[in-house]
């Protein structure tokens, strides 16, 4: 392609709403516009990228014996009021009524449509195991889009879903998706990790995310050397540093202390003279059921997806004060589990673990210290709601995990039967019974992918693409455009490279070679050959790789030959 004939625009500046680096850069280097919030156009350079990425998808996911179809964006209520996630999913979900006032939304995700083709066909455990995939645009409604294509609202998305006979048979497709998926990723040559996720409001048994590792990244991650892994929302740790000695003589009951103006755990703990692990550190949560009043030790936080988890609820989030002070009798930031009533007391580990603590006394500005676990107060339920933190030992081997930043683009997950039994996906087993389906669910964003190969692969001029994912492997870089023997000898050079297959586009702009040169290197393009008139004077090229900037010469009879021999040097490293 020739950059004259393309539609190639490039900014100078970064655009005023960019919080991230792929998002600034890719708007920058003319890959995607804005089109509204959360919502992008994907220019030509872009697009390039996203169908490189869903050609490797495609090869993987048909190697792993999945089959593409398309299925309609939207989609009506009837079959999510039937899974009930009509009600259940919240405001993500875009709604929509057509002319005929009758309801429908615009899919986030595609359980609900793939279980009906599903059901609609499939009679006998001899028509199993299905498995179908495919790329599709998808819209979520979020509630503060940001980051580009991080975290739009419409976007770009592989979705895969599995159908079988038995629990075994969902594991054998389910550890070969995970392969196929690694395989996309070393594909792509992104460095990446595979962690244990929370399965969210997908919903099932077992969930792996995907992540590409990148000092942006949203997402923190937990890993050990062990090989443990796993999304903060979900990790769990080994036993954690015990408290160090209380300080002074236990009382036989708790006493209550003035503690005027003091509220967080840390001006508390120096006020009274103890360590922040001595507190049991109370806060109170709604459901649509409950209050929930939650203990963890002072130095630790709570894990408010574990705790969703536990409560099976579908709304959680922090209680008013007016409901803190209704509930406990005292003001918000002094609540205490002692003679605590009206809220069911949820307690981590941590807490029940400590000989004796001091507590807020549901009192303002009072604390009480002297209490004994298990004497002075009893919790309803003792679970894990611990939010793992770096230094935690590893659950696996007890070593010292580490946390890093990551972005999710893969996420797949054993659904078992939560979509079948509502929906009635079944089939015949042998004997003739009638049995629920048991499902798999494989999602990977692709325009994330794409952005996070941005996120993880730039420096200071712009993007450094990853060759399988670049919009163009080859960039021909004509100066001096005014010479005619310059024009000759890259109009030839660029014929050679299209005819031997040559991923290229042709810089044939007149413009000056600083500009040039900044567009290059804005756009990232693995391999930059250069064509100018000192180098036709002494019949050479120039080439370059983007990742190091290093030049080297090449005779122009061997211009093809060097071309290709680097680009096979890349593919190599790539394994």
């Amino acid at each position: 392609m020739r950059w004259t004939r393309s539609f190639i625009h490039t900014l100078r500046q970064d655009p005023a709403d960019a919080e991230v680096v792929s998002h600034r850069l890719m708007v920058r280097a003319g890959m995607i516009s804005k089109l509204a919030a959360g919502i992008y156009n994907y220019l030509p350079l872009g697009l390039r990228s996203i169908a490189k990425l869903e050609r490797i998808i495609r090869e993987e996911l048909e190697a792993a014996g999945s089959t593409e179809l398309l299925m309609p964006a939207v989609q009506p209520a009837e079959l999510w009021q039937e899974s009930k996630r009509w009600y259940q999913y919240g405001p993500e979900l875009l709604r929509i009524k057509d002319r005929h006032d009758r309801d429908f939304c615009f899919g986030p995700t595609h359980e609900e449509v793939i279980t009906d083709i599903v059901r609609k066909e499939v009679r006998s455990y001899r028509q199993l195991p299905v498995n179908l995939y495919q790329i599709q645009t998808k819209f979520r409604d979020e509630i503060r889009p940001r980051f580009g294509l991080m975290r739009g609202r419409e976007f770009i998305m592989k979705d895969a879903y599995s159908f079988h006979a038995d629990a075994a048979d969902l594991d054998v497709a389910y550890r070969a998706m995970e392969a196929a998926y690694r395989r996309i990723f070393e594909r792509c040559g992104l460095d990446y990790t595979t962690v244990e996720a929370d399965t969210g409001n997908i919903g099932g048994s077992e969930s792996h995310e995907f992540m590409v590792l990148a000092g942006t990244g949203e997402d923190a991650i937990m890993s050990c050397p062990c090989g443990y892994g796993a999304n903060v929302e979900k990790a769990a740790t080994g036993e954690i540093t015990p408290a160090p000695s209380w300080p002074r003589e236990i009382p036989r009951k708790p006493q209550p202390v003035p503690t005027p103006g003091q509220k967080s755990v840390e001006d508390v703990a120096a006020f009274l003279g103890l360590h922040p692990a001595h507190f049991v550190k109370t806060m109170i949560f709604e459901t649509e059921e409950e209050l929930v009043a939650v203990l963890i030790r002072g130095d630790r936080e709570i894990n408010e997806v574990k705790l969703k988890n536990l409560l099976g609820c579908d709304h959680l989030s922090l209680a008013s004060a007016e409901k803190i002070e209704k509930v406990t009798g005292g003001p918000q930031g002094f609540s205490g589990p002692v003679g605590l009533e009206g809220a069911r007391v949820v307690a981590d580990a941590t807490v029940m673990a400590l000989p004796v603590a001091a507590t807020g006394a549901n009192a303002a500005d009072t604390h009480l210290v002297g209490v004994v676990p298990g004497r002075d107060f009893q919790p309803a339920t003792v679970a894990d709601v611990n939010l793992a933190a770096a230094g935690d030992p590893c659950p696996r081997c007890g070593e010292p995990m580490a946390e890093k930043r990551g972005i999710e683009v893969g996420h797949i997950f054993k659904l078992g039967t939560k979509y079948s039994i509502p929906m009635r996906c079944t089939f015949l087993d042998a004997e003739g019974n009638e049995q629920p389906c048991i499902m798999g669910c494989y999602g990977l964003g692709v325009g994330r992918t794409v952005a996070a190969a941005v996120e993880q692969n730039h420096d200071g001029k712009g993007i450094v693409w990853p060759l399988p994912l670049a919009p163009y492997e080859v960039v021909l870089v004509m100066l001096n455009a005014d010479k005619p023997e310059v024009v000759e000898v890259a109009e030839r050079l660029y014929g050679q490279l299209r005819d031997a297959g040559v991923d290229v586009l042709f810089d044939d702009r007149q413009e000056r070679p600083g500009v040039k040169f900044n567009d290059m290197d804005l756009i990232g393009f693995p391999l930059r050959i250069v064509v100018g008139k000192r180098g036709v004077d002494n019949g050479e090229i120039e080439l370059s790789l983007r990742r190091d900037g290093e030049r080297r010469s090449a005779p122009l009879d061997g211009a093809l030959t060097a071309v290709r021999e680097t680009l096979a040097g890349l593919r190599a490293e790539l394994g």
